[in-house]
């Protein structure tokens, strides 16, 4: 990936920043969003940077608000004169019941998780084209099957899956689109799923019975880019058989 330029978001920690260290190493450069994580976006530019000078560009954005989407696409640009990938992977996750469903609830997680993958796309298009260059959606493996309790979140990584095939024939023959549905890789940061009991009995659920790793979804999101030229409309389950053994 020597020289082409990666929009990744949501890429200061977490999967997003084992994301941007695997393209980062594979001779890519990089712009990292982030919406409050600012300290962990600076301490990631500044490990690019040591290992490659000027190759890293951290990027404060608002996913919901639609002019900080074209900004976000704009600045790539102009800071290293072309965009060749986009990686939408920040996500908005909390529980919503039926009778938690409100406007608010709906912009945070529709937003975050479908609109904004479609305005970035948008806004990416016509470099994306001119480069021949590919979009990695991160969805879900409960875009299939709807997880208990996340009725919203489930609804928006289904609604990011159907985009993932609709722009795959959208921005055809050009612009290949593809998506990962992630399982057990990272635990969620809300204080539900700290439940030692609960994590063992979704691990259970897994046919490998282990959690998987950041680098799992990162070097699936290299592959997808770089090694797969004659794929494109594909979401490949990274979960180590959860999503067959629910």
């Amino acid at each position: 990936m020597q020289g082409k330029v990666v929009l990744v978001t949501g890429g200061a920690k977490r999967v997003g920043a084992a994301i941007c260290r695997k393209l980062h190493a594979a001779g890519a450069n990089i712009a990292l969003h982030y919406r409050s994580s600012a300290q962990d976006a600076l301490a990631l530019q500044s490990e690019l940077h040591a290992e490659r000078p000027g190759s890293a560009l951290h990027i404060q954005a608002d996913l919901l608000d639609p002019q900080a989407l074209s900004r976000l696409v704009e600045v790539t640009i102009s800071h290293f004169g072309r965009l060749d990938a986009l990686v939408n992977n920040a996500s908005s996750f909390f529980a919503t019941s039926l009778s938690d469903v409100n406007d608010q609830n709906w912009n945070d997680l529709i937003g975050t998780n479908l609109k904004a993958p479609l305005l970035l796309a948008q806004a990416a298009a016509m470099e994306l084209r001119h480069n021949h260059g590919a979009i990695v959606n991160i969805v879900d493996i409960h875009a299939e099957r709807p997880m208990p309790g996340y009725l919203l979140y489930s609804i928006a990584k289904g609604g990011l899956a159907a985009l993932t095939r609709a722009l795959a024939q959208e921005m055809a023959p050009q612009v290949r689109v593809n998506a990962i549905a992630p399982g057990v890789i990272v635990w969620p940061e809300n204080a539900e799923w700290s439940d030692e009991a609960r994590r063992r009995q979704i691990i259970a659920h897994t046919l490998l019975k282990r959690e998987g790793e950041p680098d799992d979804i990162a070097r699936t999101v290299k592959f997808l880019l770089n090694d797969a030229p004659y794929i494109t409309g594909q979401i490949i389950a990274v979960d180590g058989g959860r999503s067959i053994n629910l």
